[in-house]
């Protein structure tokens, strides 16, 4: 069973090993967003997760599952008591209220974000960590002894039935040293959070524990059933979409767009805004979270049918405006500026031509971002792996693919649920393999992915049309010299961006 944390809603898969969905359930959550606030409810979390699960138990036995994981959004982080109770708001991955705070985690930690290959950015755990620790009510004193709480934990914990670790995945933002294998105490300490419980830090895949019973009386769940340690929905979607082999790469396209690949060692980013993950089979995740994505379409067309509005874009390749749709203030990658903002150049002639600009303008960023990764010379091998909700829409997946001139492959079963079902399934397959389970970063034996394969099937494979892919050439470039002008973009990342990109 996996367990997707997301923005708008939690949704939750029960899956066989051979990629068969026996149960869905899907509970919708709400927040608070005000200027660069975003914060949900912790409590919201978990009732979302037991009337997910209770959905999703509808049609199969209970007995039936094996193991659970959870994922959730990259950087939402909170504070607890020792029992795991709130203390603090919990601040959500895109809350970016800590600007400040990430400058100065950047300049005091700089030489070990230097051997990470990332920048401390305002949305990360850690910088949120600071503001909360400075701006909460009675703050420092009150906190201190608070528990360090990512998103995914505080399910993991209400599961299990105390405290739990943390998985190195969620532990990223919040400053945790891959290389290492550990919490860098010395820059803690500099930072003034020394006084704050850090979880301990396991990787991916590994046991936590087992569903405790007042759990499994809430959730519907077997009481023992194994909780596995998760990972971010960004990484979940790389799991779920099968790119799973170096050089493979999968853009999730969701309210905004994440790109995970697969390499056999750190990709190196001088400008920080790439950073890596480990995979549970000792390859590395690296990516990165643009700010643009579906959220554009829903903001600027509310409750419109969407559909009628595709079929219609199709005839408009390419529009007549360039757009950067970015979702909120900010971009986070391929380039960093807190300044950025959502842009159109030109005037679209109707609405079917403002959905063409909006559709094509997130697959234009889409292959920026993939040309940035080009330029740090990281492998792109298609297909290209599509998952998030956008590929609801079959005309959009079509267009992604000729705007990249790439050969795309869409599973069966899109969600980030289905890659937490994954990584339980291997958690539990793995859990008596001491050497596979010998630690992140560390020079141990992994276990392959292999022996989930079947879990991940492939519903369509989608090949560019060179004759589309040639039409968007000089929309790419009028997008990337705007960028540029707007000081944004690093005239380097352009200038590769318009020769290779």
């Amino acid at each position: 069973m996996g367990v997707d944390l997301g923005t708008q809603s939690v949704r939750v898969l029960a899956v066989t090993d051979d990629g068969r969905v026996l149960g869905r359930g899907s509970v919708p959550l709400a927040g608070h967003r005000e200027g660069d606030r975003h914060e949900q409810l912790p409590s919201d979390w978990w009732e979302g997760v037991v009337g997910a699960m209770r959905q999703a138990l509808r049609t199969l036995s209970a007995a039936r599952v094996r193991g659970v994981a959870v994922c959730a959004t990259s950087g939402t982080v909170l504070l607890t008591d020792s029992h795991g109770a709130p203390v603090t708001p919990a601040l959500m991955y895109d809350d970016g209220r800590a600007g400040a705070e990430a400058g100065y985690a950047q300049e005091t930690g700089a030489e070990v974000w230097r051997s990470l290959g990332h920048r401390i950015q305002p949305t990360w755990a850690l910088a949120k960590l600071l503001w909360l620790n400075g701006t909460h009510a009675g703050a420092p004193a009150s906190l201190k002894g608070a528990r360090v709480c990512h998103q995914a934990d505080f399910i993991t914990t209400r599961l299990v039935g105390r405290p739990v670790p943390t998985d190195s995945s969620h532990a990223l933002k919040t400053g945790y040293d891959l290389n290492r294998r550990a919490w860098p105490a010395e820059v803690h300490d500099r930072l003034g959070l020394s006084g704050l419980d850090f979880p301990d830090v396991v990787p991916p895949g590994t046991v936590l524990g087992t569903v405790c019973s007042e759990a499994a009386a809430s959730t519907g769940l077997v009481e023992g059933t194994p909780v596995v340690a998760g990972m971010t929905d960004g990484c979940a979607a790389q799991l779920g979409s099968g790119a799973w082999d170096v050089g493979q790469w999968n853009t999730v396209l969701g309210t905004t767009l994440v790109l995970k690949g697969v390499t056999a060692s750190p990709l190196h980013d001088p400008a920080g805004v790439l950073y890596n993950h480990r995979s549970p089979d000792g390859n590395w995740l690296p990516g990165g979270a643009s700010s643009v994505g579906a959220g554009a379409l829903s903001r600027a067309f509310p409750g419109a049918d969407l559909p009628r509005l595709d079929a219609l874009a199709a005839g408009r390749e390419p529009a007549g405006a360039v757009a950067y749709p970015l979702v909120s203030r900010g971009e986070r990658f391929p380039f960093l500026a807190a300044d950025a903002e959502a842009f159109m150049l030109g005037r679209p002639a109707d609405d079917a031509d403002h959905h063409a600009a909006l559709l094509q303008g997130v697959a234009l960023a889409e292959r920026l971002c993939l040309a940035y990764i080009r330029l740090l010379g990281a492998p792109i091998a298609a297909p290209v792996a599509f998952t998030g909700g956008a590929t609801r829409s079959a005309y959009w997946n079509q267009l992604r693919a000729d705007v990249l001139g790439l050969t795309a492959t869409v599973p069966e079963h899109t969600d980030s649920a289905l890659g937490m079902a994954v990584l339980a399934a291997y958690g539990v397959v793995t859990s008596g393999d001491s050497a596979a389970r010998g630690g992140v970063g560390g020079e141990t034996a992994h276990a392959p992915l292999s022996a989930v394969r079947d879990m991940v099937r492939v519903r369509t494979v989608l090949e560019p049309r060179p004759q589309v892919s040639r039409r968007f050439d000089e929309p790419f470039v009028v997008l990337v010299d705007e960028l540029e002008r707007r000081g944004w973009l690093p005239s380097d990342t352009a200038a590769y961006a318009r020769e290779h990109g």
